[in-house]
């Protein structure tokens, strides 16, 4: 008993050294800040190390604890068990409410202490010091959440075997996707506090000109590659586990992680015309509360127990916490931006809406409204809840009707952004850049055409989908024949991978959505059946049993070659019922297999459900492209003209925009 009390010890006390940790480091930076002293200044790097410290202990210790199974910490009798394999019970940590937060809690502390680290030469200036005041106060807060609200380590007392001990939800233990998934997730979700917290710093300091987004650009093209990423996973994972045959289902907790992606796509677009032309400071900061905000309030969603979702944590605990961490954040936000109002005017003007700027304040619109329609569908049953007290759904109808048309109009923008150029176009340079753009997304049409796709929408969205690929396309082309293999590097051309990669994942759902087959089926074994052009043979149904659970699996030749095996298991703890498909995948289809409820090995009978899904495996090939394109365009291009550095050259109120490029260098489309 002595080591199961020590594990919950050393726990709460990297807790509490990691929440003591970055309160006095905040209260000492600003106080050196605002005193200008430079001795207490030198100081902060030790209370971040030390919150960092106490961060990884925690994860360690509840790891340590879990693989141990230490029945004496109520977390590990939560989501433990003796018979849990080594790989689960290892992502078993973050199965949960309480580790959950553990997780998060070691992914700030990580981004905290990179920060620190990358300007602990320019910690004196204000604006590094008040970024990292703002993170440490973040860390603070989730570290108290971590020891009081959820306690992950608070004692089990002696466990009832019968009621716990049972192992992660089952859902949480049949796919190795679950260790990928929420890490990345998170490191996408966290990421964002970055450029929140440079955002604030500007404000605080009143440096509110161009010269602070040079120093976030990649914190948030990092956090929105990490939480593509995450999105494109959680969506695998759905496809693979759930056994519904989908990707998206517009669930609550899907909608979470998809408003901050939202709103840091439409920053990661307007943060250029900032850059470029002055504008857009408002807006900008603006986006970057709005995507830290809505992490929050994502958090508080899944974490809260307000929505039942097979993602969230239904037990939460945490909820008023982050609420009114969420209501504070707005608030102080706005408060901020309304006293530095006069300085947040832009210089700059859109000239023409036919023109580069015109094209991202239109695709920030869209991201912009498209977030608000996502977000009101997801919030409006708890409101309605809290005010009637009556219980309503907002379903997946809802969202697709409002979203189509949508992601159609950003997909003609994605078209013709890229071949506009600053301040205004003409119509000839118009005609001559989206010539092949134009002639890619004929192409397409007839391509999809022939190929037997029918119905309005979705060729207009094939069609639309070729013509923004011919225009990602076009750009890279000019830009490798001039520069080679450089000419993918940089903003504008990995973004264009990026493109490419959104384009992708926008065909796959296309495809799949409106195109998709589906059969149910009572087989004897030795049967065979005909559908949507294959042969489907049923070779025998068995039953298995492992560790954790029992079940039946059904051996089904396609094409009369390899035997797939969709399968049902029962995991007994639990007593809960798993469908686990089994896929075919290829280039231009997947087969999917489910195993339904009432097949039966003793009578050799297996009760089966067939998908046949056009295109799904685009979506995980365009989720790769994403992540591609993200990491080339954190690199400076050849062209790209090297700023002074904001941080140990303080930008003054009056910077002035950044000059505009020559006649010449706008029609260079590929130049960063």
């Amino acid at each position: 008993m002595l080591a199961e009390g020590v594990n919950g010890l050393f726990g709460h006390s990297a807790l509490i050294i990691g929440l003591a940790a970055s309160v006095f480091g905040a209260g000492a930076l600003a106080t050196a800040t605002l005193l200008r002293d430079q001795r207490l200044v030198r100081t902060v790097q030790a209370y971040v190390m030390v919150a960092l410290f106490g961060a990884v202990l925690a994860v360690v210790v509840m790891q340590r604890a879990l693989i141990t199974r230490d029945w004496s910490i109520l977390y590990v009798q939560k989501v433990g068990s003796y018979d849990t394999p080594p790989l689960f019970n290892f992502t078993a940590l973050w199965s949960a409410l309480e580790g959950s937060i553990l997780l998060w809690l070691l992914m700030l502390a990580i981004y905290t202490f990179i920060v620190a680290r990358r300007y602990r030469t320019r910690m004196a200036d204000p604006l590094v010091a008040w970024a990292l005041v703002v993170m440490l106060l973040v860390t603070a807060f989730f570290f108290f959440l971590a020891l009081g609200p959820t306690d992950a380590f608070a004692p089990g007392g002696v466990p009832n075997f019968e009621r716990c001990c049972k192992g992660p939800n089952p859902l949480l233990q049949n796919h190795v996707l679950v260790l990928f998934h929420p890490p990345i997730l998170y490191l996408g979700y966290v990421g964002f506090t970055v450029p929140f917290a440079f955002a604030i710093a500007a404000l605080i300091t009143g440096r509110v000109g161009e010269g602070w987004l040079m120093e976030t650009r990649r914190w948030a093209l990092f956090s929105w590659g990490f939480l593509t990423l995450g999105i494109v996973l959680g969506s695998w994972w759905s496809y693979e586990v759930l056994g519904w045959g989908g990707v998206w289902a517009w669930d609550p907790v899907e909608n979470a992680s998809f408003l901050p992606w939202l709103t840091g796509t439409a920053y990661i677009h307007s943060v250029l015309v900032q850059e470029r032309r002055g504008m857009l400071r408002v807006w900008n900061i603006s986006l970057l509360v709005a995507t830290f905000s809505l992490t929050i309030l994502g958090t508080f969603l899944t974490r809260s127990g307000v929505i039942n979702s097979v993602h969230a944590f239904s037990d939460g605990t945490i909820g008023p916490y982050l609420l009114g961490a969420f209501g504070v954040i707005v608030v102080t936000s706005l408060a901020l931006i309304a006293w530095r109002g006069d300085r947040l005017r832009s210089p700059g003007a859109i000239d023409s809406p036919i023109s580069r700027e015109g094209a991202f304040l239109a695709n920030n619109v869209l991201f912009t409204l498209f977030a608000f329609i996502i977000l009101l569908g997801t919030v409006f049953p708890l409101i309605v809840e809290a005010k009637d007290d009556r219980q309503i759904a907002v379903g997946s109808p809802f969202f697709d009707t409002m979203s189509k048309p949508i992601g159609l109009v950003l997909l003609f923008l994605m078209a013709v952004a890229p071949v506009l150029p600053w301040r205004k176009a003409s119509l000839e340079l118009l005609r001559d850049r989206l010539y092949w753009p134009l002639w890619c997304g004929a192409a397409t049409l007839v391509l999809s055409v022939l190929l037997g796709a029918t119905g309005f929408m979705p060729l207009l969205a094939f069609t639309l989908a070729g013509f923004a690929g011919g225009s990602a396309l076009r750009q890279l082309v000019l830009a490798t024949r001039r520069q080679g293999y450089r000419g993918l590097l940089g903003r504008a051309n990995g973004g264009m991978v990026v493109h490419i990669g959104i384009i992708l994942i926008a065909v796959g759902l296309t495809a799949s959505n409106s195109f998709t087959k589906a059969g149910e089926f009572t087989m004897n074994t030795g049967d065979t059946v005909e559908f949507a052009g294959h042969t489907f043979t049923l070779e025998d149904v068995v039953s298995f049993e492992t560790p954790t659970s029992v079940g039946i699996k059904a051996l089904v030749a396609i094409d009369g070659g390899q035997a797939y095996a969709p399968a049902i298991s029962k995991f007994t703890a639990q007593g809960m019922d798993i469908a686990t498909p089994s896929v075919k995948t290829g280039v231009l289809k997947d087969i999917y297999l489910t195993l339904e409820n009432g097949s039966k090995p003793s009578t050799g009978v297996a009760k089966l459900k067939i998908f046949i899904k056009p295109m799904i495996v685009w979506i995980w090939i365009g989720g790769l492209l994403c992540g591609v394109g993200t990491v080339l365009s954190a690199f400076p291009g050849k062209h790209r003209r090297k700023p002074t550095d904001p941080v140990s050259a303080p930008v003054p109120l009056d910077e002035p925009v950044t000059a505009e490029p020559s006649a010449a260098a706008t029609e260079e489309v590929a130049r960063d």
